[in-house]
């Protein structure tokens, strides 16, 4: 029998989308039975209110990479007494590949399986591995970049000068009243490091753009720069170190809370 090299591959993309509209329809009956609202659920999961809605709405444009989307519905669903691992395990992340370029078929129920795919599957784990490497050695080499950044001092042609005790004290004052934070610099461009004590939920805009939203787990260092002004939000702000311009890293509030800093630059 003649094997067909032309057979239609699976549409991932609209398997993901057919799946996440009974899951995110299913969440939201769920939530409105409990009498929930979708920023009760935000502060109890820490995830924004714009992804959970995103979820519900099946809206895939809105929503990250899917191993994230998979994440986020796990802490949805624990979050409204389901069992998330249970209920997010339904998402599909990875392709499930079921031809090769050589035209040899991937073993399903019932095919016999042949050499030649054991072949390809032994092909397919050294690459991945191989990449998986690359990924973490690229990583890791970043995050050492970053922390650098964080630690060397900026040139005040940049920055401006340093924030004088008066200026630290008022600020102080300032976020011990609000749970929204702003810092105004002197000169020009600003700039933010974070430093993840903790996982947590991140989001950062940037002259009025997103320019990071997601998870981000421990141990992870990021700087963001903006020429006007930078807003960083976190769902658990007491493992998230935040240090502005060239200041000294401190905690940006207390575990599991909700914050936002505002840094602008005059």
């Amino acid at each position: 029998m003649k094997k067909n090299k032309n057979k239609v591959i699976p549409n991932l993309v609209q398997e993901r989308q057919e799946k996440l509209d009974s899951l995110g329809a299913e969440l939201r009956r769920v939530r409105q039975q409990q009498e929930l609202s979708i920023e009760e659920v935000s502060a109890r999961t820490m995830i924004g209110v714009r992804i959970l809605q995103a979820i519900e709405e099946a809206n895939l444009q809105e929503l990250p990479e899917p191993i994230y989307i998979q994440g986020f519905i796990r802490k949805f669903a624990n979050a409204l007494g389901l069992n998330g691992a249970t209920f997010a395990s339904d998402f599909p992340t990875e392709t499930n590949m079921r031809l090769l370029n050589y035209g040899s078929w991937i073993p399903l129920p019932g095919v016999q399986l042949r050499p030649i795919h054991l072949y390809a599957i032994y092909v397919l784990l050294i690459v991945s591995s191989v990449q998986g490497l690359s990924y973490m050695v690229n990583r890791s080499a970043i995050q050492a970049s970053n922390l650098q950044d964080i630690s060397e001092p900026v040139s005040e042609n940049l920055l401006g000068p340093k924030p004088t005790p008066a200026t630290q004290l008022t600020a102080m004052a300032a976020s011990s009243q609000n749970s929204s934070k702003t810092v105004s610099e002197d000169k020009g461009q600003v700039r933010i490091g974070l430093t993840l004590k903790a996982e947590s939920w991140i989001e950062v805009e940037a002259d009025g753009k997103t320019a990071f939203e997601g998870m981000l787990p421990q141990g992870t260092q990021r700087t963001w720069f903006a020429k006007e002004q930078l807003i960083v939000r976190a769902g658990n702000a007491g493992g998230v170190l935040v240090a502005v311009n060239n200041g000294q890293a401190k905690q940006m509030g207390a575990p599991g809370k909700v914050e936002e800093l505002r840094v602008k630059a005059n």
